[in-house]
């Protein structure tokens, strides 16, 4: 089987936009995975992303810990239980990060919103972690917005990277009905099965934000993660939520004091303002930041 290994130079889950049902509505813009826009031509095909920074010979080391994980000798029935093996220290860190995340708001009453879901890995951490850690809070809805076509536009404050173009961070074409479906089975491994606690929103990301408040005017935002990678989304989706944030609520960034993608650090500049937020860094984060609100 030929398989090829993606860089990581951009974080996470980065770029994109999508709905899988539930709450589900059109349009294309998010980042992360792809919340904002841009267009994956169908087929197998993904839009490229940015240069990886790995040398050859870490690049091949993953390449044959792939090769394993696609040959591995493990039964099928005890390989889902033993993918530890295989997981890499950076994929380790961001667990912890966003446990060291979750941690905070337990506490706190409201949704998740994640913006810019692509794959959607960030959102089945946060599925396992909701599980751990208040198993039986059917009110903490996870929520993930996303194109899944990638960047729709980018505008001149995104900078002149080379994945910073329409089209880039795009999923494989209709990736959204398969996390849906994934994401329903692993709700069937945590207490409380039977009350589906997540949306997938595929869409322009700052349209399907306004849209999905204005249907649901109940709701308060425990925790937003932005992972759109983009100014205006970024700006757009900030501007939104910002009156639904209570004391306490935490905003993570994926790509804050990002060189190669400026747009989400002026956004926060110029929607919240640097100087007047207590930005934290993990022990387990590379790019990742966020904040918690506080009373001014």
């Amino acid at each position: 089987m030929s398989t090829q290994i993606a860089d990581d130079s951009a974080g996470g889950d980065s770029a994109g936009g999508d709905s899988a049902g539930g709450d589900s509505a059109g349009g294309g813009s998010a980042g992360g995975g792809s919340a904002s826009g841009g267009s994956a031509s169908g087929g197998s095909r993904v839009p490229q992303t940015d240069a990886s920074v790995m040398d050859a010979a870490t690049v091949g080391a993953r390449q044959q810990l792939l090769s394993c994980l696609l040959q591995s000798p493990i039964p099928p029935g005890e390989l889902i239980r033993n993918l530890g093996l295989y997981l890499l220290p950076m994929d380790v860190k961001r667990l912890l990060f966003f446990a060291e995340l979750y941690q905070q708001i337990v506490s706190v009453p409201g949704v998740i919103m994640e913006f810019g879901t692509r794959w959607g890995q960030t959102m089945a951490i946060l599925q396992s972690l909701r599980a751990i850690l208040e198993p039986y809070h059917h009110r903490r809805l996870i929520i993930g917005f996303d194109t899944f076509t990638g960047f729709p536009e980018v505008a001149p404050e995104d900078g002149s990277a080379a994945a910073a173009q329409t089209g880039a961070y795009g999923v494989t074409a209709g990736y959204e009905h398969y996390l849906d479906n994934l994401l329903a089975l692993r709700e069937l491994q945590s207490p409380l099965p039977q009350v589906r606690k997540y949306r997938i929103i595929r869409g322009d990301a700052p349209a399907e934000l306004q849209r999905y408040l204005a249907q649901h005017p109940e709701t308060i935002v425990a925790m937003a993660y932005f992972d759109m990678d983009l100014y205006q989304p970024t700006v757009d989706c900030l501007r939104l939520i910002r009156d639904r944030l209570p004391q306490g609520a935490v905003v993570g960034f994926d790509e804050l004091n990002h060189a190669a993608f400026p747009g989400e650090t002026t956004a926060v500049r110029e929607v919240l303002g640097l100087p007047h937020l207590r930005l934290r860094r993990s022990p387990w984060s590379a790019d990742e930041s966020y904040f918690v609100t506080e009373r001014p």
